[in-house]
């Protein structure tokens, strides 16, 4: 299985990016072929909602950015998943931007490989993920069709633990 991973953290050793190493190491060992596009490295704008990707564009974006480099792997990819910290009860700015900009390629009707998405968020605060949840249900599985594999959650100042890692990795080795 082909797996994109947009990781909207700027920590490059904070809890999110703890999940998503036990998540690569999981799916590396079953097999799967994983691109990981660290969002907050790149320079990717906002939607500027122009329409030039849905009237002369015929999908192509009028900004030339890094978007550039997530656009052929978001096609090609099996299952997405998405990774960050919370803020302001929502995803960070920097995957947002990502995620608007997916609008460019005519979605639902482009992705016909994609299948399956699964998000892993970290918070201060255990009651924080109503924002992302809510796009997860309502932007990819209601819109888009997708299967949520699964949803991976650490709160506190703690690092996660050896046993959610686990657990982590577990379910990456599980995938099919």
């Amino acid at each position: 299985m082909k797996i994109l991973i947009l990781n909207g953290s700027p920590r490059p050793n904070g809890h999110t990016a703890q999940m998503l190493s036990a998540f690569r190491d999981g799916a590396g060992s079953a097999g799967h072929e994983i691109r990981q596009i660290d969002v907050c490295r790149k320079n990717i704008r906002g939607c500027l909602g122009c329409e030039y990707c849905h009237t002369k564009g015929g999908g192509q974006c009028i900004q030339k950015d890094d978007m550039q480099e997530v656009y052929p792997l978001l096609h090609a990819a099996d299952m997405l998943v998405l990774a960050s910290p919370i803020y302001y009860h929502n995803l960070s700015g920097q995957l947002k931007c990502t995620i608007d900009r997916f609008y460019a390629s005519g979605f639902p009707e482009d992705l016909t490989n994609l299948k399956k998405i699964a998000m892993f968020l970290s918070s201060g605060d255990p009651d924080m993920y109503d924002g992302a949840l809510f796009s997860l249900h309502g932007d990819f599985e209601d819109f888009l069709g997708l299967e949520i594999a699964g949803v991976f959650t650490h709160h506190g100042a703690a690092p996660v633990s050896d046993e959610r890692l686990q657990e982590i990795q577990s379910f990456a080795q599980s995938l099919r």
